[in-house]
């Protein structure tokens, strides 16, 4: 259009005058549109690092622990502005627990319990779901309530007891808990089987269980379970093989969540960094 009209011509016609419209055109950007353009590039880097699944608040945790402050606000706007977001979760409640059976379950202990305050205190475990193009997957994990680490977990094809066997196993093994710890699990049988019950024993690990229905009295569990399906991508319809929905969860649990994955409920710290974290004060202390 500039070629075929004038610009004095164009300025008359929008109502602006020429001077006004050079000056925009040569215009420089100011300083606070070149920290904004800097800032908005550092947020897609953490965005990206997160593999998608941070909002807002755990970008300016990860800004501010690499000497970067802004205001969740600004971050908000920027992230915006680049069409970025964290991914939001989905209601969706597996029911993998059968408690139709006679055997002896335990008391709610954890409900009068005080809450941990280092770990191998407290571990609290479930089983849940995954849809691949082979059928189900079931995925059991045990989550140490005091850092969220997740610290044993195993998949299957099937529900049966050795599955949540070889999670315990595997906890065990890479914990090496004193007697006394508690574990709390749901009414499931899996959770009241003889040779699952024979491993707690032989360790001192003592038990605990959520009232009959209630998901709530292991609400950290159902968290956990939340947030992996929705930041793997799982839950949204991708189905792969057993073997690479397994690979996926491995991917997620062991380079993703336990070391860098920043959680609200640990000064959006990840769970290996608030355990470093509370070793060292507590070495401080001492």
């Amino acid at each position: 259009m500039k070629g075929e009209h004038s610009i004095r011509g164009l300025c008359e016609l929008l109502g602006v005058s020429p001077s006004g419209y050079y000056k925009w055109r040569h215009a420089q950007p100011s300083a606070r549109q070149r920290e904004d353009a800097a800032l908005a590039v550092k947020i897609a880097t953490v965005h990206r690092q997160s593999r998608g699944n941070y909002g807002s608040p755990r970008v300016v945790a990860e800004l501010r622990e690499q000497g970067t402050k802004t205001s969740r606000r600004r971050c908000a706007r920027l992230m915006s502005d680049q069409d970025l977001r964290g991914r939001k979760r989905h209601s969706r409640k597996p029911r993998t627990t059968d408690s139709r059976h006679h055997k002896p379950v335990a008391e709610n202990r954890l409900a009068k319990c005080p809450a941990p305050t280092k770990a191998n205190q407290i571990w609290i475990t479930d089983i849940t779901y995954l849809q691949t193009n082979e059928g189900w997957l079931f995925l059991a994990a045990i989550l140490d309530a005091w850092s969220r680490r997740v610290v044993g977990w195993a998949c299957a094809p099937t529900l049966h007891a050795s599955l949540v066997l070889a999670t315990l196993h595997r906890a065990i093994r890479n914990r090496c808990p004193e007697p006394g710890l508690l574990h709390h699990s749901d009414r499931g049988s899996q959770y009241v089987d003889a040779d699952y019950l024979k491993v707690l024993a032989v360790t001192g690990i003592e038990r605990s269980m959520s009232r009959a229905g209630n998901c709530y009295d292991n609400a950290a569990m159902e968290s956990f379970w939340s947030t992996l399906k929705t930041e793997t991508g799982l839950e949204e319809g991708q189905l792969l093989s057993r073997r690479e929905t397994e690979l996926a969860v491995f991917d997620y649990i062991e380079t993703f969540y336990n070391p860098a994955r920043r959680h609200s409920s640990l000064g959006y710290l990840s769970p290996v960094a608030f355990e470093k974290q509370q070793t060292l004060n507590n070495i401080k202390v001492a």
